[in-house]
């Protein structure tokens, strides 16, 4: 007989989500094994997001790191899917939690997705350096590969909006910092420019990083694996998302849709036609 069959419904009932990272019953709450009240007040928000994320509180360094990179991608306006999603989902009478969900739905591969793609793509450069290849080496052959086998654009580089994105090269400059206080290792920030460098040269111009790029750099000087900084944008995004959903929300439009009513789509159909007339007609 296996050991869940010996098992008391009790028993099995504590183990059905059993977890790590919270420990809760009346009058206590521990998260990670800390005393909430022993973290209120001495943690910051995005130290506690360390500690649900990784299970350890991180030094007061690695914390203003995550909240730099946090704070970078707040918002990008309503041109954005996500944030346009929320302010119209407010124009149509819902909950702000109803506005906020709806927007973060579609943060996706395409919409949201880049920094997870960015990471990743460091990291197999990063595992070839960690094999002894140089990071030349590293950075051509991937890049090679990514033209030939995959796509034509390299996750991390280049902005619809922006010729330079005013946000990459401040968060890379405070990577360098960071790095020369011994804070992290610079090696991400590093692997980025090699790559931009090089793509600069394989293109003759050049497509600077973007926003997901360079937080992309940060998550990995911080340790963080790929999946998660998709989830780091999804959090860092919700603040934007609800700052315009409540702004929408405080507004008098209703049913706003994403183009005023005046502007009507290009209809690319059938044109107009005559219904078939038949024998049948008065049946």
């Amino acid at each position: 007989m296996s050991n869940v069959g010996k098992k008391t419904g009790r028993e099995r009932g504590e183990e059905w989500w059993q977890t790590d990272i919270i420990e809760m019953r009346p009058g206590v709450i521990r998260l990670r094994g800390y005393e909430i009240q022993d973290l209120i007040g001495r943690v910051s928000f995005p130290a506690m997001i360390w500690l649900m994320l990784r299970g350890e509180l991180p030094g007061k360094e690695q914390a203003a790191l995550l909240g730099i990179a946090l704070g970078a991608a707040v918002d990008h306006g309503p041109q954005a899917p996500s944030i346009a999603i929320a302010r119209m989902a407010a124009t149509c009478g819902v909950g702000i939690n109803s506005a906020m969900a709806s927007a973060i739905n579609v943060l996706g591969d395409v919409h949201g997705g880049a920094g997870e793609q960015a990471l990743a793509f460091y990291g197999d450069i990063a595992a070839a350096l960690d094999a002894g290849v140089t990071l030349a080496d590293a950075v051509a052959s991937r890049l090679d590969r990514i033209f030939a086998e995959e796509k034509s654009y390299v996750p991390g580089l280049g902005h619809r909006f922006h010729p330079v994105d005013p946000r990459a090269p401040r968060l890379i400059e405070l990577t360098r910092d960071f790095a020369a206080r011994g804070i992290i290792s610079g090696r991400f920030a590093d692997i980025a420019e090699a790559v931009e460098a090089d793509v600069t040269r394989r293109k003759g111009k050049k497509i600077p990083l973007n926003i997901d790029g360079a937080t992309a750099v940060l998550y990995g000087e911080l340790g963080f694996p790929p999946p998660l900084t998709r989830g780091l944008f999804v959090l860092s995004r919700s603040v934007g998302i609800l700052a315009h959903a409540w702004e929408q929300s405080q507004q008098s439009g209703r049913n706003k849709g994403p183009l005023p009513r005046e502007w009507l789509w290009a209809y690319t159909g059938t044109p107009v036609r005559p219904f078939p007339q038949g024998d049948d007609d008065s049946k």
